[in-house]
């Protein structure tokens, strides 16, 4: 029983006392060797690569704002942080979720394989730049080039688009329910079928954005016309 306990109590570091590569080795070493479900981190002041290269079920929350790559490379972990955060937010995420109560700085989920990045203020320039499976919700507005390269994975704006948008996308879905500044070279507005709809109401769901309707979406993809596509894909986009 004591050990079932201890288990779930929530493990607190404060990062102003205790060394930030002491609190990710920590981190890391819950892959071979299970300890705390559930850490608090305090007193982040803007530190970079917090909580980066996670490998366990563990949940992770952050008070305060993340510097560089925080939670980048994520596997299985859940990490949530109430402040803002910067640069490389999540970048090569491979499952798991991550939320950022704030505002994202550039290039949230580049590259990341699979997993949830939910960013519930606004996130800059080139959000889930060459997303490669990964699903980004973002309840307010995003940057100039965001889905640049996207190949698979979607891609949820709740509130406009800079410009750009989609530049040389691949097979990523992308949906805006505000203004797009302009589109990006190969990117096209498609219909909005049924089974888009469904899908956009499962990602607001799990992004906990209940209030929002799938309804007032357009989605956008690629027009097929600047790599050379099979025809037996066409169903991916």
């Amino acid at each position: 029983m004591e050990a079932a306990e201890a288990t779930e109590a929530v493990e607190v570091v404060d990062l102003a006392e205790t060394p930030l590569r002491e609190l990710n080795q920590r981190l890391h070493d819950l892959a071979a060797s299970p300890g705390p479900a559930h850490w608090r981190v305090l007193n982040p002041n803007g530190a970079h690569a917090v909580a980066c290269g996670l490998d366990a079920e563990v949940e992770v929350e952050i008070d305060g704002h993340v510097g560089y790559y925080c939670a980048g490379m994520n596997k299985l972990a859940t990490v949530r942080v109430h402040g803002n955060a910067s640069t490389g937010l999540a970048e090569n995420m491979m499952s798991g979720t991550v939320v950022i109560e704030g505002n994202a700085s550039q290039s949230a989920g580049a590259t990341g394989h699979g997993g949830l990045l939910v960013v519930h203020g606004d996130a800059a320039a080139r959000c889930g730049i060459s997303m490669k499976g990964i699903d980004i919700v973002v309840r307010g507005s995003v940057g100039h080039l965001s889905g640049f390269m996207a190949q698979t994975g979607c891609l949820v704006v709740c509130g406009d688009a800079g410009e750009a948008l989609g530049d040389s996308i691949y097979e990523a879905r992308v949906y805006v329910r505000g203004e797009v500044a302009g589109l990006g070279a190969d990117c096209v507005g498609k219909e909005l079928r049924e089974e888009h709809r469904a899908e956009l109401a499962g990602l607001l769901a799990q992004a906990g954005f209940d209030d929002v309707d799938a309804g007032g979406f357009r989605r956008y993809g690629s027009a097929r016309q600047l790599y050379t596509f099979k025809v037996d894909h066409a169903g991916s986009y």
